[in-house]
């Protein structure tokens, strides 16, 4: 038995069919960890889009500032924010200055966390985490990535033994050979990963024209510089741009494969989640300690979890986090109501979906990255507030949200909306 099958076995007997912890988890307490705010930034196209001028420290700035605004805390009660991102080279620096710069004082700490593309959720577990322990009583969680201004580079060298072990060797494996690895090691055919992608448009297009996306995002106001002329104008970016009104199968399947040189050759541009720039946050702390302060609760963090695996298939890492992080909480499938899977690529998204049973229609009901980007570091947050919205729009209660993750992981989140 191989290292994944053996992992698969074990998560497997983390979610057992028996009485399902539904009422648990919907149950309210005081030390419960919720969430008093959840917002997000546009996602718009790195390099072409309304962000693509904006550094990392002015998103950071926009999203803390609009949350400083908008849920009218104290700032002095702020005495942690978590930033996950992911490709900034001096992300401790943008961090803590951009804290400050968004109007809280110098007793709010900073710090930073990256586990690539579950960067923003990690962010949301490690406050969350020093708030179950007592460290701290109220926080922000913030996921953000300027992909325009800090391009990804790829893995570095990393010297003979590692490149050269059965595994860690994987490592060096560029994003889109492991999805021609998951098409490939798991049979996922072209004509499917089209049709998974056209429905992640239609149902972003059909979500945007609803203006179901408007209560999850603050517009911000920056500065875009015109390629050609080099001018600079103020601009006010409320919406997301990625998203490709009238996109169907058809018209995705005659797009060219992105990576020839790999077999089987069928991820393409129309396929794959797109390079974005955004931000996303999310206001943390007690169920006694928003009752005391007036807060409104959005929602509740119940859990997170993580899994490794082979980083050369590492698209499939939410279906094994997924039925870990059920079985953590006695939750069945048929208890949740929102599903975020990250939509790095077509060949995961329809391998998870296939793989877990999952009801497609539960499955990113507004679309996902494929549709409207992924901010490496943003994405973990981002999904979160794009969940506890749909929740709220749907009068439903739970969401799962998970990822896979760059060398070899899968995480998920259990959240509850509170609306």
């Amino acid at each position: 038995m191989s290292a994944q099958e053996r992992l698969s076995a074990v998560v497997g007997h983390l979610n057992p069919l028996k009485t399902s912890g539904k009422a648990t988890v919907l149950e309210k307490h005081a030390d419960d960890i919720v969430l008093t705010l959840a917002i997000r930034t546009p996602l718009t196209k790195a390099r072409k889009g309304g962000l693509k001028d904006t550094p990392l420290s002015d998103l950071l700035i926009s999203i803390l500032t609009a949350l400083r605004e908008k849920s009218n805390i104290d700032p002095a009660l702020i005495e942690d924010v978590c930033l996950g991102n992911v490709l900034a080279s001096d992300q401790a620096y943008i961090a803590r200055s951009a804290v400050l710069a968004a109007g809280f004082p110098a007793t709010a700490a900073a710090s930073v966390t990256n586990r690539f593309c579950s960067s923003g959720l990690l962010a949301i577990q490690n406050i969350a985490n020093q708030i179950i322990s007592g460290s701290i009583d109220v926080g922000i969680a913030v996921g953000a990535e300027s992909m325009s201004t800090c391009p990804d580079k790829g893995p570095p060298s990393m010297g003979d033994r590692i490149e050269k072990h059965a595994l860690a060797g994987q490592n060096t494996q560029p994003m889109g050979q492991t999805s021609e690895n998951v098409a490939g090691q798991f049979s996922i055919n072209r004509n499917a990963m089209d049709a998974f992608a056209a429905g992640s448009f239609q149902k972003a297009e059909k979500a945007q024209k609803a203006g179901w996306f408007e209560d999850e995002i603050v517009p911000v106001k920056t500065v875009i510089k015109d390629p050609t002329t080099g001018e600079s104008k103020e601009i006010v970016v409320a919406k997301d741009d990625g998203i490709r009104y009238g996109t169907t199968a058809e018209s995705l399947g005659k797009i060219r494969a992105a990576f020839p040189q790999w077999s089987p050759s069928q991820t393409t541009g129309g396929n794959a989640s797109q390079i974005t720039d955004g931000a996303a946050a999310v206001l943390l702390m007690k169920r006694s300690t928003a009752i005391k302060l007036g807060q409104p609760i959005v929602g509740k963090f119940v859990g997170a979890t993580v899994v490794g695996l082979e980083p050369r298939v590492m698209g499939i890492g939410p279906s094994l986090a997924i039925p870990k992080i059920l079985g953590k909480f006695n939750l069945s499938q048929t208890d949740v109501d929102v599903i975020e899977i990250n939509e790095a690529f077509a060949s995961m998204g329809v391998y998870c979906v296939q793989k877990l049973g999952l009801d497609p229609a539960k499955v990113n009901p507004r679309g996902g990255a494929i549709a409207f980007g992924h901010p490496l570091g943003c994405t973990g947050t981002r999904q979160v507030v794009t969940a506890l919205s749909e929740l709220r729009r749907t009068d439903k209660r739970i969401a799962v949200t998970s990822m896979c993750v760059g060398t070899g992981m899968g995480m998920a989140g259990i959240f509850v909306s509170e609306h």
